[in-house]
C-alpha cells in the first residue's frame, strides 16, 4: 500500500527509476518516449549530466539561503542571462518555485503597482475563457477553465473572462486572420469599458494556450491589438508563458513571435527543465520603477523563492540550451513534427485540427470533421488515449473540455528540445496507434 496521496486516487502508476535522454524508464525496465515532457517541463530530457553536476556543485557550496537576508551568485547570473534575452523593456526577475507562484506574484505586483502609482481603484483582472494559469486560488481565479474551477468556484476571486483567440473554433469563414484577431482582441476593450477602465488592473493571457485547449497560437496581429488596448486604458499586460515559454515554441519567449513586449512575463517549466522546482516573474522597468521609487517594498514572498540550488540548475539548463544550439533544433524538429502529424492525421476522420509552434503541438479530436462536433465526454477519450499510449511506451498529454471546459478532446505534445528525426517518427507512429486503439475501444 502506498501512502503517497496521488491526484488520481485509484490509478496504479509505474514507478519511474531512471531517464535516458528523451526516454523515461520504470522499475520493470520499460522505456517510455516522453513526448510531452511531463507537462511541457523536461525540455532537456532526462539525466543530463551537466545539469546534475551543476546541482551537486551548488549543494556542496551552498544549498539555500533565505532571500530576506541574502542573494546568491546563481540567482544573480540567471537573472542577467534572462534579461539579456528578454523582450524590450523587461528589466527585473523575481524568482519563485513554480508557475502558479509566478502568476500569483504577477497578480499581486499588478495590484501593488497601481497602489504605488496612485490608482487604488484598479483591483479587477480580465483573462480569457479556456485558459489555465495555475492552481493557487488567485491563479485559478483568473483561469477560465470551467472544469478546473467548478469545485472551488465559491472560493474564487471575482474575475472577468472574455472569448479566447481560437481560430479553429471561432473564426468565421469569411474573415481574414487579421479581421478575426481584431474582433477577438476587441472583446477586451468592450469588457474594460463595461467594468470601468479605472477599476481594471491587468489583462492575463497565455501567449500560446497550453493544457486547457491544447496549443492554440494567436492569429497574427492579435496581441499587438491587445497591447494597444492595454496601453489606451492604463491596464497592465501579463503574459503567461509558464508552459509555452523558455524556447518551447522556437524562441526563448513565445511573445517574440508576436512582436509584443508585455509588462510582465511568467515562466517556469522549461526554465529549470524539471531538474529543480523554479519559476519566475519578469517585470518591465516601468512597473519596477513604481516599487523602487515608491514604497521600496513588494508585499509578497515565499520561503523558497530565489533558491540557490534551483537557480543553479536553471542556469545550467539555460546555458546548455544556448551552448548546444537547441532553439534551432526546436524549430527544425518542430517543423518535422508538424509534417509527420499532418501525414498521419491530416485525413483522419476524427482529427479536426493540428496546430502549434516549434516543439509545442496539439491535435484536436472531433466526432465529425465537417461540423467540428466534439465527442461525448462520457466516452472519456483522453484517459483511453493516455492508457493506450503508455502501453506502447509513449507519454503524451491528452485532455478534455477543449471546446468549453466540458466538451472536446485533444492531445498535447511537448517533447524535449534534444529530440531527433528518428524519435519524431517513433512519437507519431506510437501516437497514431494509441489514438486509433482508443477510438476503437470507445466504439467509434
Amino acid at each position: 500500500m502506498t501512502h503517497v496521496f496521488q491526484r488520481q486516487i485509484h490509478a496504479k502508476m509505474p514507478i519511474a527509476v531512471g531517464g535516458d535522454g528523451v526516454y523515461l524508464i520504470d522499475s520493470q525496465g520499460n522505456r517510455y518516449l516522453d513526448a510531452s515532457g511531463g507537462a511541457a517541463v523536461s525540455c532537456l530530457g532526462h539525466n543530463d549530466r551537466d545539469v546534475i553536476e551543476a546541482i551537486k556543485a551548488q549543494v556542496d557550496e551552498l544549498a539555500f539561503a533565505h532571500t530576506a537576508f541574502f542573494t546568491s551568485a546563481p540567482a544573480e547570473e540567471l537573472a542577467d542571462l534572462l534579461i539579456e534575452a528578454a523582450p524590450e523593456g523587461i528589466a527585473m526577475v523575481y524568482f519563485l518555485s513554480g508557475g502558479s507562484e509566478a502568476i500569483e506574484a504577477a497578480l499581486k505586483m499588478a495590484r501593488q503597482y497601481h497602489l504605488e502609482a496612485g490608482a487604488p481603484t484598479r483591483t479587477r483582472f480580465i483573462a480569457r475563457e479556456q485558459s489555465y494559469h495555475g492552481n493557487t486560488i488567485g491563479a485559478l481565479s483568473v483561469g477560465g477553465n470551467a472544469w478546473r474551477r467548478e469545485p472551488f468556484k465559491e472560493m474564487l476571486l471575482e474575475s472577468s473572462h472574455i472569448v479566447p483567440c481560437y481560430a479553429y473554433r471561432h473564426k468565421s469563414p469569411d474573415e481574414t486572420d487579421e479581421e478575426y484577431g481584431r474582433r477577438a482582441a476587441d472583446a477586451l476593450e468592450t469588457e474594460i469599458l463595461r467594468l470601468g477602465p479605472e477599476t481594471v488592473a491587468a489583462f492575463v493571457a497565455e501567449t500560446v494556450v497550453g493544457a486547457t485547449a491544447s496549443v492554440v497560437p494567436p492569429v497574427e496581429g492579435y496581441f499587438k491589438r491587445i497591447r494597444d488596448i492595454c496601453d489606451k486604458y492604463g491596464v497592465l499586460l501579463i503574459l503567461d508563458e509558464v508552459m509555452c515559454g523558455m524556447g518551447r515554441t522556437g524562441t526563448l519567449f513565445a511573445c517574440e513571435q508576436d512582436g509584443v513586449s508585455p509588462d510582465m512575463i511568467c515562466v517556469a517549466k522549461g526554465l529549470g527543465a524539471g531538474y529543480q522546482p523554479i519559476g519566475a516573474t519578469l517585470v518591465n522597468e516601468r512597473v519596477f520603477a513604481a516599487f523602487r521609487d515608491g514604497s521600496g517594498f513588494f508585499q509578497h514572498g515565499h520561503t523558497y523563492m530565489g533558491h540557490a540550488t534551483a537557480c543553479a540548475a536553471a542556469l545550467a539548463v539555460q546555458k546548455k540550451i544556448r551552448k548546444n544550439g537547441l532553439l534551432p533544433n526546436v524549430q527544425k524538429q518542430g517543423r518535422l513534427l508538424a509534417d509527420r502529424l499532418t501525414e498521419r492525421f491530416g485525413n483522419h476522420a476524427n482529427i479536426g485540427d493540428i496546430r502549434g509552434r516549434g516543439l509545442f503541438r496539439g491535435i484536436e479530436l472531433v466526432a465529425d470533421r465537417a461540423t467540428k462536433e466534439p465527442f461525448d465526454p462520457a466516452l472519456k477519450l483522453p484517459g483511453k488515449i493516455k492508457s493506450e499510449a503508455m502501453a506502447r511506451g509513449l507519454i503524451c498529454y491528452p485532455g478534455g473540455g477543449t471546446v468549453d471546459g466540458t466538451r472536446g478532446d485533444h492531445v498535447l505534445l511537448a517533447p524535449p528540445f534534444i529530440i531527433g528525426e528518428n524519435e519524431v517518427d517513433e512519437l507519431v507512429d506510437k501516437l497514431g496507434g494509441a489514438v486509433d486503439a482508443a477510438l476503437a475501444g470507445a466504439g467509434v
